[in-house]
């Protein structure tokens, strides 16, 4: 592309702007019900070694990586990983790999904006008091039920519906904003609402004590203690290190190509390892401290430990949604409690969901010429019409096959793609020298040797891990049978029907750009 041609890039408009975007950007559903959930189902204080290493060796480097890639291609007018990639390898595979770090995103959109309807749908029910007075698990698990709609004829209840399309419109008018009037206005009042709530729910469930006198062993200190209290026996497990894994990368967005967006509009001296790098710990501390204090010590409160390990076992979603209503309801200031969680994951949710969409946004800008207002009409109506898949087909597994393909298995490859490229094509000096480009602080020397060789190891052998123990099984769609099979095949024949349009997009934009003078 000649440079007269480069379009003219949004830039964001404050620092403090930018970090808050890329922590909201990773603060999304996952910090406050998936790793409470993760950390109670593999080993409680023992999962926070695996994942830590997992922080260390992974997670940060390839922060870095990702940040320092979408500031270089957004030096050269791209700003997604389509057209990023052929700036480190010169070669024609290069453009079409990157379409997984389009397609990821996207797909892990399609569903979110379900959930994320859910938070905001929750929030009215709090204010409203619709679910008020149902005093068993068992009863506010079916009023869920009731809600999705999942045993009526359609699988969708007319309520949920209504929400989700609410939650579309909210979400296409904050990317019509575009990074400045949108995402960073979004941010900038949302990561503090965020925060707020999460500090106050925190210090109303410390203080609560014990709610039933006559059992005062079930207690949130204790609870803390279940979530904490390390179960060594758990770290020969290899699954609790993949689960450790898998919750870093979802919890930081590596790995998805989402970062590299945000990061492409950063100006080019701007600085990425301390900016990265603040934008990690915002999250951590979001996760650990905020996330690993509300959900699971409150349950433990109420329900004692054998109820606490039901309520990891039935996973984040009921933990969100049925758990934490049922015993938000039974504290002092119940409308304020629930109203509080369920908007701050609607906060969350909203972030994480605009970062999500984003990407198929900017390729649209940059690869095809599109003004923002067709890109963003085009990507949300793809999202509309192809959520209808987990949505419809949520009974039956849908939503669970495109998290699994396009949530952890697509980004453990992806990934391991993206530092091969990055670092060993685009060759170890260069990578390092553009980390280190406007830094305020150089990165730690050791973090290029863990680049080189430690982290795409870690990867190797993680996806090794888990094709030897589940590939078979997950492929194969063992067990699974009827409607069921069905409905998965829909969702995986939706991914591959989204990236061979995105091969035909990439494969027309480079013609295009061949024949300019």
């Amino acid at each position: 592309m000649t440079e007269n041609l480069k379009p003219k890039r949004e830039a964001w408009g404050t620092r403090i702007g930018l970090v808050l975007a890329m922590a909201g950007n990773a603060t999304g559903l996952g910090n406050y019900l998936r790793f409470p959930v993760q950390a109670a189902q593999n080993g409680g204080g023992a999962f926070m070694i695996p994942y830590f290493c997992a922080l260390l060796f992974l997670a940060v480097p390839l922060m870095w990586c990702e940040w320092a890639m979408g500031r270089m291609g957004g030096e050269k007018g791209h700003g997604t990983t389509p057209g990023i990639f052929p700036l480190l390898w010169k070669h024609p595979l290069a453009k079409y790999i990157g379409a997984i770090g389009v397609l990821l995103p996207v797909a892990v959109g399609i569903y979110y904006v379900y959930v994320q309807s859910w938070t905001l749908a929750y929030t009215f029910f709090a204010v409203l008091g619709k679910y008020a007075g149902i005093a068993s698990k068992e009863g506010m698990s079916q009023f869920l039920s009731n809600f999705q709609g999942v045993n009526s004829a359609w699988g969708v209840s007319e309520t949920a519906y209504v929400f989700f399309l609410a939650t579309m419109a909210v979400n296409t008018i904050i990317l019509m904003g575009g990074i400045q009037k949108g995402v960073e206005r979004v941010a900038n009042w949302g990561m503090p609402v965020l925060i707020f709530l999460s500090i106050m729910l925190v210090i109303r469930i410390l203080t609560l004590g014990a709610p039933d006198p006559s059992q005062p062993d079930n207690n949130v200190w204790n609870g803390m203690g279940f979530i904490w209290n390390p179960d060594f026996s758990q770290l020969t497990n290899s699954k609790v290190w993949l689960a450790a894994a898998g919750q870093i990368f979802f919890t930081l967005s590596v790995g998805f190509g989402m970062i590299q967006v945000y990061a492409s509009y950063l100006r080019s001296k701007d600085d990425v390892v301390v900016n990265g790098l603040s934008t990690t710990m915002v999250n951590e501390w979001g996760e650990v401290i905020l996330g690993g204090t509300i959900a699971i010590p409150i349950a433990y409160a109420f329900f004692g430990p054998v109820g606490t390990v039901e309520v990891a076992q039935g996973g984040a979603f009921n933990l969100g949604f049925a758990t934490m209503p049922l015993v938000l309801d039974r504290l002092p200031m119940s409308l304020l409690c629930g109203t509080s969680w369920f908007f701050l994951l609607f906060i969350a949710g909203t972030l994480s969901q605009i970062a999500l969409v984003y990407p198929g946004i900017t390729f649209l800008q940059d690869e095809l010429k599109w003004s923002r207002k067709k890109a963003v009409a085009v990507i949300s109506a793809l999202v509309f019409i192809a959520a209808h898949i987990p949505i419809l087909g949520l009974r039956n597994g849908a939503l669970d096959e495109i998290d699994f393909w396009a949530g952890t298995f697509g980004v453990g490859l992806f990934a391991l793609m993206e530092v091969v490229i990055f670092v060993w094509i685009f060759k170890p000096e260069n990578a390092w020298k553009e980390i280190n480009k406007g830094a305020q602080v150089n990165a730690p020397k050791i973090f290029l040797w863990i680049l080189k060789y430690v982290t795409p190891v870690y990867l190797a052998i993680l996806f090794a891990a888990w094709a030897i123990q589940q590939g078979p099984a997950v492929l194969s769609m063992e067990g699974v049978s009827g409607q069921d099979a069905a409905w998965r095949w829909a969702a995986r024949l939706l991914l591959l029907g989204i990236f061979a349009v995105l091969v035909f997009l990439i494969r027309r934009a480079w013609k295009k750009q061949e024949v300019l003078p």
